[in-house]
């Protein structure tokens, strides 16, 4: 029950991520669902095989320099630029 609830989440986000394209914010936010409903899957893949959580904790520090990467973005352009607004970034 819990693989369908992560899947609902992933395609939710997906569809998200696909339909609201206006501000950069909304983006990071549907991409971290995604991130978080892929982590939880590696976990559950984790806990049915009884396999070690040194993948689940390398993949959480890629998913985590993620964040980083894309909430300095989002500052930058905000301090460039004065707003989040995807159309702001190809006017010249």
């Amino acid at each position: 029950m819990s693989f369908y609830f992560c899947l609902y989440i992933f395609m939710f986000s997906v569809f998200s991520l696909i339909l609201i394209r206006k501000h950069i914010l909304l983006c990071l936010i549907s991409l971290e669902m995604i991130v978080l409903s892929l982590l939880i899957l590696i976990l559950f893949y984790c806990l049915m095989f009884n396999y070690s959580f040194y993948i689940y904790l390398f993949m959480m520090t890629f998913y985590v320099c993620e964040g980083v990467l894309g909430l300095s973005v989002l500052v930058y352009m905000i301090r460039c630029h004065g707003n989040d607004y995807m159309n702001s970034l190809f006017v010249w």
